[in-house]
């Protein structure tokens, strides 16, 4: 590895994998360091005017220092064997961020489900208490692009297994797991490395770390060496009482409030202000978003939702649910809800990957298969007139990958709301 001291100046560099992490790499280094970039994807290296270095080139130098964005599989890359004899001097954009701010605190957040909304939330509980806090990592902006930070900016991030997996430097004095359950194993391969990339947050902790995990994930940590405290979370802590906000209705937000009422406690943080920051919460795009709450009728878009296990939390939260599937399925992805909840869901697939949920469903929730979203949509809403009479939910709940028709999980979920204005769908609901 490289020295701890590492100061990132006059050193030759290459950055591999020239995305949103990319760039705030080059962007961080460029002044001081010789930097080259390169990536696999071709379209990607011919838009970029400066520093592009081509494969043979790159085989034929010697780099100090070779950033390797998190998007990139070592093992099936395209520059996978220079890596590999070069592993030593590979670094990330948070080991980078870590090295160059040593003394600022920092809270990371991560875990299979949920991520996003708990770094958000306990950001603006933070924020809400006055504080320099910025927020970072796998949501917003590169932590490489913050600007005017002194000793007492705080930091929330997201991280996720493939920063954390990489990463060799970077440590975190407050860490969350938030659940963990199989996910991502066309790349960790096996549950057992992906819970290993993740536990990786918690055991690169020194004595001074505080790591804040509930009772049903504490199996995780059995015969690990951890060094720092342990802070087991609460289910419901007696705080969610207070809160009115209706988005932490279902049972995964609850879970997120609970850790960030938690974080939030061990900071000595304002009671009411932090009260005041979650009852105006208002969540994030596309994450059990709440698109339409009226009479009887309440519309949800998850299209986050990437797996089964990021859905079963939100078909336990209600009754006579609606919901919306299909897409592209995860490896290793298995429905595991309890049966007492098949009576309050009829299921609408969609798309040309039927089959997989099919055999998930089958003797367990009834369903139906339709062309495409749109197509699924009418019939919700056939079905939907013939029980007017009870409170309904509309679940859009993907628990599949989007790029089998979309570019990412915004997209999907920004297609199906303006598929809920185009066809008029509440209007003719209600």
């Amino acid at each position: 590895m490289l020295d701890l001291k590492e100061n990132f100046n006059s050193k030759k560099i290459l950055i591999y994998g020239y995305g949103i992490s990319g760039k705030a790499c080059f962007h961080y280094l460029k002044k001081k360091n010789k930097v080259f970039i390169y990536d696999d994807n071709k379209k990607i290296i011919s838009s970029v005017t400066k520093k592009k270095i081509t494969k043979e080139k790159i085989l034929k130098s010697k780099f100090d220092i070779i950033i390797i964005s998190p998007g990139i599989d070592k093992k099936k890359c395209g520059l996978s064997k220079f890596i590999k004899k070069n592993d030593h001097k590979t670094v990330t954009e948070l080991d980078i961020f870590y090295l160059n701010n040593l003394k600022n605190k920092k809270i990371t957040i991560t875990g299979t489900n949920g991520k996003s909304t708990t770094a958000k939330l306990i950001y603006e509980i933070i924020k809400k208490n006055n504080k320099d806090v910025r927020l970072g990592g796998n949501i917003g902006k590169p932590l490489l692009f913050e600007k005017n930070i002194n000793k007492n900016t705080l930091f929330v991030i997201e991280a996720s297994s493939y920063q954390i997996e990489y990463s060799k430097y970077f440590r975190s004095d407050i860490a969350a797991i938030l659940n963990i359950s199989p996910d991502h194993l066309e790349r960790h391969q096996t549950f057992s490395k992906y819970i290993n990339a993740k536990l990786k947050l918690i055991k690169n902790q020194n004595k001074n770390g505080l790591t804040f995990i509930n009772k049903s994930n504490l199996k995780f940590l059995s015969n690990k060496k951890i060094n720092s405290k342990i802070i087991k979370v609460k289910k419901f802590p007696q705080e969610t009482n207070k809160i009115k906000n209706h988005y932490f209705k279902n049972l995964n937000n609850l879970n997120n409030l609970s850790f960030a009422i938690s974080i939030s406690k061990k900071l000595g943080l304002n009671k009411k202000k932090t009260e005041i920051a979650i009852n105006s919460f208002k969540g994030l795009p596309y994450r059990q978003q709440i698109i339409y709450k009226r009479r009887n009728l309440q519309i949800i878009n998850d299209s986050k939702s990437t797996s089964f296990s990021s859905t079963n939390q939100l078909l336990k939260s209600y009754k006579n649910i609606f919901w919306i599937l299909g897409g592209l399925p995860k490896k290793g992805d298995h429905f595991s809800l309890e049966k007492k909840y098949f009576k309050n869901i009829k299921a609408y697939i969609y798309g040309k990957n039927k089959n997989f949920f099919q055999r998930n469903l089958t003797n367990k929730i009834p369903f139906k298969n339709f062309k495409d979203i749109r197509h699924a949509l009418f019939g919700v809403l056939k079905d939907l007139k013939k029980e007017k009479d009870k409170n309904l939910n509309i679940v859009f709940s993907p628990c599949s990958a989007s790029f089998d028709q979309f570019e990412n999980f915004e997209k999907r979920g920004e297609f199906f709301n303006k598929m809920l204005k185009k066809t008029n769908f509440i209007k003719k609901a209600i």
